[in-house]
């Protein structure tokens, strides 16, 4: 089983600032490719690409065996998140937290109200 994940925006390999960290923002289940595109078209409707990286969804390629034909399908590893390439402030937070079928910041502390200490996610795991 391999994995496997699904970039967006363009196929970059280089961050465009080193500022840039990844964050998992929670999502409703089944809606990811939506709030992906949703944050998408925020981010270029505000000029915000310059402190926003790849939005990835966690996808895994399996195969099966089905009537002794073997089929490989992408699935979603973590269903109801995504992960987030981008640089933390007030601006970026905000944009995140208000896009549709977005409910927030996975790892923040809810009873700090500090918004800018989500912890970032080290990109080893991210693109494992």
């Amino acid at each position: 089983m391999n994995t496997a994940s699904e970039t967006s925006m363009t196929e970059q390999q280089q961050p465009k600032s080193d500022k840039l960290k990844w964050y998992v923002v929670h999502t409703y289940s089944g809606f990811e490719n939506r709030a992906k595109k949703s944050l998408e078209e925020q981010i270029k409707q505000k000029g915000l690409e310059h402190i926003f990286g790849e939005i990835l969804i966690p996808m895994e390629t399996v195969e099966e065996q089905k009537n002794g034909q073997k089929r490989t399908q992408k699935r979603k590893f973590a269903p109801g998140y995504i992960f987030v390439q981008m640089e933390m402030n007030d601006v970026t937070w905000h944009l995140v937290k208000n896009t549709p079928k977005v409910t927030g910041f996975i790892g923040a502390d809810p009873k700090n109200p500090d918004k800018l200490k989500v912890p970032p996610v080290p990109e080893k795991q991210v693109l494992a």
